[in-house]
């Protein structure tokens, strides 16, 4: 049986060096703010003029991100586990799966291998940048989705509803994409990553909560893409299945992304949906990837 996880908090006054971090993500954020919505004179005065409203705003969601703890009840004991036939192929092995699927998808740099893992991290593998598959993430993940239909029994639960007003990735999970991207020099990304393990049993928000600083969750895309390279993650009933933490789902498609996509294998084939993001269940552990520390 898994021991429950429970995150511990030191009790420690807040540094200077945080203090300085925190108002500079605020004053970024109020510029990004200014520079997306493009801002008029009117609309400026209408926001200086509910400054109390703003202030109480930015107090609410600095209390929130920093509880860590408020949802450790969304845990639950499991013993499922990855099947035997699983195990980690090389980067190598990988890249030449995904030149298959992605016909001039580019090379990896397999020296990355070489670094011991992360903590936390189950092996190496190999993505492509989505933006080198489509246009849009959107149309990425429809991509990967139909390469694995093609490839083996596989349904759909929200064939139609994968539209960036169903379907976003993740804040977190944008920007250590783009730095790992940044980081690495070859066409294809390599991630020490973990199949779901490391969450099993933990509600989607509830991983999120407890990430390390330097892991992310994994979208559609990219499990979809693990997934590909490795089939045999996804064998039957009795194994655990995966979240995707790395993406956000709006059931309604009405702005509020309170689920979260996943991969199951029932019924002799694989299956796609989404679960809502308080729901902890023994069956499921949320996949994430690692940024090398």
């Amino acid at each position: 049986m898994m021991t429950m996880k429970n995150a511990s908090i030191t009790s420690s006054r807040i540094t200077s060096k945080q203090k300085d971090q925190i108002v500079r993500f605020a004053e970024d954020a109020a510029r990004k703010a200014i520079r997306v919505i493009g801002l008029d004179n009117p609309g400026a005065q209408q926001v200086i003029g509910n400054g109390d409203k703003l202030a109480n705003a930015i107090i609410d969601k600095i209390r929130e991100l920093s509880l860590r703890n408020q949802f450790a009840n969304e845990e639950t004991s499991s013993s499922y586990t990855y099947p035997s036939e699983y195990k980690p192929k090389s980067v190598t092995e990988q890249a030449n799966k995904l030149s298959e699927l992605f016909p001039g998808i580019g090379n990896a740099d397999e020296t990355l291998a070489d670094k011991p893992l992360p903590k936390g991290a189950g092996g190496y593998f190999v993505i492509p940048r989505w933006e080198k598959v489509a246009p849009t993430y959107n149309e990425a993940v429809h991509k990967v989705l139909s390469l694995i239909a093609s490839s083996r029994k596989f349904y759909n639960y929200r064939e139609g509803q994968l539209g960036p007003d169903r379907l976003r990735q993740h804040e977190r999970t944008v920007k250590m994409l783009a730095k790992l991207g940044k980081d690495q020099k070859g066409e294809l990304l390599v991630i020490p990553a973990q199949f779901g393990m490391l969450h099993r049993g933990q509600s989607v928000r509830r991983a999120r909560e407890v990430f390390m600083t330097n892991e992310f969750g994994l979208g559609a895309f990219v499990l979809g893409c693990m997934i590909l390279t490795h089939p045999e993650r996804l064998v039957r009933y009795e194994e655990l299945d995966m979240d995707c933490p790395g993406d956000e789902f709006s059931p309604e498609a009405d702005g509020g992304f309170s689920g979260a996509p996943g991969f199951n294998f029932r019924g002799g084939r694989v299956r796609f949906g989404a679960r809502w993001v308080s729901d902890a269940n023994d069956f499921y552990g949320s996949a994430s990837g690692f940024v090398p520390q």
